[in-house]
C-alpha cells in the first residue's frame, strides 16, 4: 500500500479575543482614540499593543502609557493579493511601525501611497485613527498610517 496524497481545501474561519492586555488597547483606542501601551518597569520596555505580563522577563505589566500616534517607519512590504490568494485591484502597502513612546512595532497599512519611492525605513509617519462614531473596538479603527513629509 502506497501513501497517495490527498488535495483538498478545508475552510477555516476562527474567533480571535485580544485578553485582558489586548482590552486595554482596544478599550482605550475605541473610547478615547488614545493608543495605549504598557510599561515594564523592569526592563524598560513599552509593549504596543498593552499586554499584561513582559515578553522579555514576564514581569507583570500594569503601567499603562499613550504612545504616538507618530512614530517611525522600521520596514515595509507590499502586496499585490489578499488573504485568499486573489489578485488585488492596486497594490497595498503595509507598515511596521514604532510610535513614539514605544519599544515594539505595529503591523497596519501605509495609507495613500502612490508612489512607493516615497516610502523611507526610518521616516515619519502618523497613525489616522477613525472618528469616534465608526470607532468599534478593532485594530481597524486605526485606519492606517500616513507618511510624513513624503
Amino acid at each position: 500500500m502506497t501513501n497517495k496524497p490527498f488535495h483538498g481545501e478545508i475552510p477555516v474561519t476562527n474567533f480571535y479575543t485580544a485578553g485582558a492586555g489586548g482590552q486595554i488597547f482596544f478599550k482605550a483606542l475605541k473610547e478615547r482614540g488614545a493608543l495605549v501601551a504598557t510599561r515594564c518597569l523592569d526592563c524598560k520596555q513599552v509593549y504596543l499593543p498593552a499586554r499584561r505580563f513582559c515578553e522579555r522577563c514576564f514581569a507583570e505589566l500594569s503601567e499603562e502609557v499613550t504612545v504616538g500616534p507618530a512614530g517611525i517607519l522600521r520596514s515595509f512590504a507590499c502586496s499585490t493579493i489578499d488573504h485568499d490568494g486573489r489578485a488585488l485591484p492596486n497594490v497595498q502597502f503595509w507598515g511596521l511601525v514604532q510610535l513614539d513612546g514605544a519599544t515594539t512595532v505595529l503591523v497596519h497599512r501605509l495609507l495613500k501611497v502612490t508612489d512607493p519611492s516615497h516610502i523611507k525605513i526610518g521616516g515619519k509617519v502618523e497613525a489616522v485613527i477613525k472618528p469616534k462614531a465608526k470607532r468599534t473596538g478593532s485594530i481597524l479603527d486605526i485606519e492606517g498610517f500616513k507618511l510624513i513629509g513624503a
